[in-house]
């Protein structure tokens, strides 16, 4: 818990231990930790030197915990400080780079990347970046990166990015196809199928895009494409194959069925049923166990489904389509 202030595992279980007894000589403290005396020495100097620990300068050889509201408060401090320091060097990069962009010329909205290595970077720092929303079109024939390796997806969600994908119905026959496939959609991703997706591409919050390269050479490539009518074209591929997919969804017995695309599933029912008796966005989402943005998504997504602007006026047309009964 503590390794945000530079401390290990190791150091934050000595500190644990000195502050459980208060003070204690190097061998009572070695014995506590099942370490040597001179590993168990080398651990306290280094708390010290973090302002953890103090030798006692009434009994040579004992060491004394220093308080952690004061201590850890001091380190917590400063490393806010750095973090601010950061921010603001980084909204300088950014106000620096936004001035160089300004006439920024054609060649530097699309960038090449290759080799497997490369182009896999970029495919994770895309995802890791997004703050919104990631949508991807997805074939059975990825260029760098599985659906096993894509270790970005996870943690992108786990932030609250909104994942929308669309996979072509080959990848159901892939070996680990419906594993990934049912991880995807316990995490609350809106996964669709369609037998075939024009090309594989993957878009972060609308402003970046990786479009792979189809290729005789052995050697992986992609485009990065900015801001550009190039990346609004991507999108609008991409939004023109969503309406055309059938949505998927994981049934009880844990298996991938595909849903009817002008209804909501059991998730989204309970989420109306629930506002229509006048809970909160925040009750509901407590009530079914959900995240609170995954509340907002669905309700989103349901007023697209439904071609509403507001909720009144989903209220009505849920009753009118026969979603909730009156």
């Amino acid at each position: 818990m503590l390794g945000a202030i530079g401390l290990d595992e190791a150091h934050e279980t000595a500190y644990r231990a000195l502050v459980a007894v208060g003070a204690a000589d190097v061998p009572d403290l070695a014995l506590r930790l099942a370490h040597a005396e001179y590993e168990t020495e080398r651990i306290l100097r280094r708390l010290e030197r973090h302002g953890l620990a103090a030798q006692s300068s009434a009994r040579p050889g004992r060491w004394v915990a220093a308080p952690p509201g004061i201590a850890l408060g001091a380190l917590l401090a400063q490393q806010r400080h750095e973090l601010e320091k950061a921010e603001l060097t980084a909204a300088r990069l950014v106000e620096e780079y936004r001035a160089q962009a300004v006439e920024t010329a054609v060649h530097d909205l699309v960038e090449v990347v290759t080799g497997a290595a490369a182009v896999t970077q970029r495919f994770l720092q895309i995802q890791l970046g997004a703050t919104e929303e990631v949508c991807a079109l997805v074939t059975d024939s990825p260029v760098a990166v599985s659906g096993t390796d894509n270790v970005a997806e996870p943690q992108a969600v786990s932030r609250g990015v909104g994942y929308r994908v669309v996979i072509e119905r080959e990848v159901l026959a892939l070996p680990r196809g419906l594993i990934e496939l049912s991880a995807a959609i316990r995490r609350d991703e809106q996964v669709r199928l369609v037998d075939r997706v024009p090309t594989k591409m993957v878009i972060a919050d609308r402003s970046l895009a990786l479009v792979p390269l189809t290729s005789r050479s052995a050697e992986p490539a992609a485009l990065v494409v900015h801001a550009s009518g190039l990346l609004e074209s991507l999108s609008g591929l991409f939004e023109a194959v969503w309406r055309q997919a059938l949505p998927l969804r994981l049934g009880e017995d844990g298996q991938v069925y595909e849903n009817s695309p002008d209804g909501p599933d059991a998730v989204d029912l309970g989420i109306l049923s629930l506002l229509l008796a006048g809970l909160t966005d925040a009750s509901v989402a407590k009530q079914l166990d959900l995240g609170l943005r995954t509340v907002q998504r669905r309700v989103k997504r349901l007023m697209e489904l439904a071609g509403v602007t507001t909720r009144l006026q989903l209220g009505w047309h849920a009753f009118e389509r026969g979603w909730v009964s009156r």
